[in-house]
């Protein structure tokens, strides 16, 4: 079996996996239509980014579902996959929020920053995390 066939079987497994009942988003969280990810073509050129999409889509949903030990694990994993995509650092942020460790939250809050200052709607919500951020060192 070459290695093309093996990423596309685990990318399907990953898949069935992760479908489940959509939920509402929770206030302050963007819903999956108002999330920006990588294109499309590049999801299907690159199978790393295509598994690190699901796993972000997957983490968002345990943030929501405020399981930020697990999402934290999974996010992790989106990362090592694809470091460019700067929502995994939002949500990253966002978990360890929820855990109340600022310090953490802090340095993905910026990383976030970094990824998509040139994403107008997503630089709002990093700039409203931080300031959470900041309520909770205070």
């Amino acid at each position: 079996m070459t290695i093309k066939a093996m990423q596309i079987i685990c990318l399907a497994l990953l898949a069935a996996l992760l479908v489940g009942c959509p939920k509402p988003p929770l206030e302050g969280y963007p819903s999956e239509a108002e999330e920006t990810t990588t294109s499309a073509e590049a999801a299907e050129d690159n199978p790393r980014v295509a598994a690190s999409l699901q796993l972000t889509d997957q983490g968002r949903r345990l943030v929501e579902d405020r399981r930020p030990d697990r999402a934290i694990r999974v996010l992790e994993q989106a990362v090592s996959l694809h470091p460019g995509n700067g929502q995994n650092y939002y949500y990253l942020s966002e978990a360890w929020l929820m855990k109340g460790f600022a310090d953490q939250a802090k340095e993905f809050n910026q990383l976030a920053e970094i990824h998509l200052k040139d994403d107008s709607q997503w630089m709002i919500r990093v700039a409203e995390q931080a300031d959470r951020i900041a309520e909770l060192e205070k």
